[in-house]
């Protein structure tokens, strides 16, 4: 029962979340000034009650439009546009409780992890997987998804 324990929390606070809180939407904010009239088919978050859930998202350069070639200022850029996000509404790195990276090239895990654990205080960090995929979109190496609840 015990090993279970943190996923049947993670449930009981969505159930809670989902009966007690409106539901809030936050589109995508382009960065690239050619994708301002672009219509996106998802929200970047959605906050329901005091739990906020992140789309997955890509280190986009926008400049190019594309991942930086080099997985490390990937990474940055993933994480950079994460914080961003939470800024938005008011949240922080350190408000994520649980996240999913999905990574195309696995070698690149003490890179990811480098730059990752750089982004938070202290040692409360969000529980997290780190699943090897095929490609993910435009090639990149990373794609992060999260969950945030307001501390």
């Amino acid at each position: 029962m015990l090993k279970h324990a943190p996923s049947l929390l993670f449930i009981l606070l969505l159930s809670s979340a989902c009966k007690t809180g409106e539901r809030v939407y936050y589109p995508v904010i382009p960065t690239r000034a050619a994708d301002q009239d672009r219509v996106y088919p998802y929200s970047a978050a959605v906050r329901i009650g005091d739990a906020v859930f992140l789309s997955g998202d890509i280190g986009i350069d926008p400049s190019t439009g594309l991942p930086p070639p080099n997985p490390v200022d990937e990474a940055r850029q993933l994480l950079d546009q994460y914080e961003a996000t939470l800024a938005r509404i008011d949240m922080s790195m350190d408000d994520l409780i649980q996240v999913q990276v999905y990574c195309s090239d696995l070698s690149q895990y003490d890179s990811f992890n480098k730059e990752y654990l750089s982004r938070f205080k202290g040692e409360d960090r969000p529980a997290r997987a780190f699943i090897g995929t095929g490609p993910l979109l435009f090639n990149a190496c990373f794609e992060m998804v999260g969950v945030a609840v307001q501390r």
